[in-house]
């Protein structure tokens, strides 16, 4: 006599039972995958992010601070408005160098030059490329 199966719709995901009615662990399908970014190119691109953000964000603050110390001291009357307009400039500044921290980052082994301007149009192309590619893999699937 063959072993009663316990009836599941076809495709059914969830995994078999163990004692006590507990499901088993599953592996990580992701510890089987390969890195994407290296930790030299990651770390890389910290750094980058890090100057490129951190210096514009400090002195975004420093413009609050700035135009508060002279404002109170009665050294000039500053607006408002242009504190405002400076200290957001200097935030979307930061914002801009998340950006430029990641693209001119050498995605290579070197670690390319120091404000690596010549790495902004290659990796700019790696990125379009990469999305091509993905949605040309994605419109074969369905």
């Amino acid at each position: 006599m063959a072993p009663k199966r316990d009836p599941k719709p076809f495709g059914s995901a969830q995994p078999p039972k163990a004692s006590g009615g507990r499901s088993k662990p599953q592996p990580r399908a992701t510890a089987t995958r390969q890195r994407a970014i290296p930790d030299a190119v990651a770390n890389r691109m910290a750094r980058r992010i890090a100057i490129a953000t951190g210096i514009p964000t400090v002195m975004g603050m420093g413009v609050f601070i700035g135009s508060y110390l002279v404002v109170s001291q009665g050294l000039l009357d500053i607006p408002t408005g242009i504190t405002l307009v400076a200290s957001g400039g200097c935030f979307l500044l930061g914002l801009f160098g998340l950006s430029y921290g990641v693209l001119s980052s050498s995605w290579e082994d070197g670690a390319g030059t120091l404000l690596g301007a010549e790495q902004i149009g290659v990796n700019i192309g790696r990125l379009r490329q990469s999305v091509r590619a993905m949605r040309e893999g994605s419109g074969n699937n369905g």
